[in-house]
């Protein structure tokens, strides 16, 4: 359905057509209505491009990366070990009584959510009341969410909704949110695959960090040793970021710092447990050679 159809159904208050500040969906009912919420396997348009990583590289998912679960030694050679077997994203259609629609994708655990208890609360709803809606889902699972899976499947709906009032009237979701505000914004990628990912053009490159404290000072030096590595291929001027996923402590992360000092390391993420607030904060204030970033698995404001 294109714009012009769609601006029919909205009141009359020309506030879009005139050009005010304020997007219909913002102030406006838009006779739309939420009449479905199914689950859906999506596939790309094109095929992907061929990639084959490197033997023994954080690509092939089956080598160690540091993690919560170090410490115990039937659980450390790999996250497949501990992580759960089912329990994957998924990615959720809204659809509505005119026939526009929307998708979002959520993440570990939303799946069940969003089919046994959020699609009750959207039917019937204007998807343009997109506050109003993510409240209600909110302040719904609070008694059993506030963080992980429901939070996953709040995420998936709301991106569903953004993604149909942009279709409904015919706009990135990126304009509705306030529009551009940069030309261009840089990329980097995540994993060991030093030399493939520097022969794709990346000058930006985060590496998963291999060893935690339950590898001790040896594990230390070979972290250290991939950073070198990293660093004398990439040259002196792309950025080198270490992935720490959860693994780490006060301590080896102040160590680590001091050990990669030389290379020139943009950020170390999420050295500590996420609820660490506290731990995140002194590390911010001891280390000064490197930015200290969390965030990844923290939920809401």
């Amino acid at each position: 359905m294109d714009r012009r159809s769609f601006l029919r159904w909205l009141p009359a208050s020309g506030a879009f057509l005139a050009g005010a500040p304020a997007y219909p969906f913002q102030a406006e009912k838009s006779k739309l209505k939420i009449t479905g919420v199914r689950l859906v396997d999506t596939r790309p348009r094109r095929p992907l491009p061929s990639y084959q990583p490197s033997p023994g590289s954080w690509s092939t998912g089956g080598v160690e990366v540091a993690n919560p679960m170090s410490i115990y030694p039937e659980y450390k050679p790999m996250r497949s070990l501990f992580m759960p077997d089912k329990l994957g994203g998924f990615t959720v259609e809204i659809s509505t009584d005119k026939g526009v629609k929307g998708y979002g994708s959520g993440g570990t655990g939303g799946r069940e959510i969003v089919t046994g208890h959020l699609t009750k609360l959207l039917l019937g709803k204007d998807p343009f009341d997109i506050e109003r809606n993510w409240d209600i889902l909110w302040r719904s699972t609070m008694f059993y969410g506030r963080a992980g899976a429901a939070i996953n499947a709040i995420s998936g709906v709301d991106l569903a909704l953004w993604d149909l009032v942009g279709n409904a009237l015919g706009m990135p979701v990126y304009k509705l949110l306030g529009g551009e505000t940069k030309e261009r914004i840089p990329a980097y990628c995540t994993g060991n695959d030093t030399e493939q990912h520097i022969a794709f053009g990346y000058k930006r490159l985060k590496l998963a960090m291999a060893h935690g404290p339950a590898d001790g000072r040896e594990g230390q030096k070979k972290n250290a040793e991939l950073v070198k590595r990293t660093r004398e291929l990439l040259g002196p001027d792309g950025d080198i970021m270490l992935d720490c996923w959860m693994a780490w402590d006060e301590r080896y992360t102040i160590e680590m710092a001091d050990l990669v000092e030389p290379y020139r390391v943009y950020w170390m993420e999420e050295c500590l447990q996420p609820h660490d607030y506290e731990g995140f904060g002194r590390l911010s204030a001891a280390i000064q050679s490197t930015r200290i970033v969390t965030g990844e698995h923290e939920y809401t404001r």
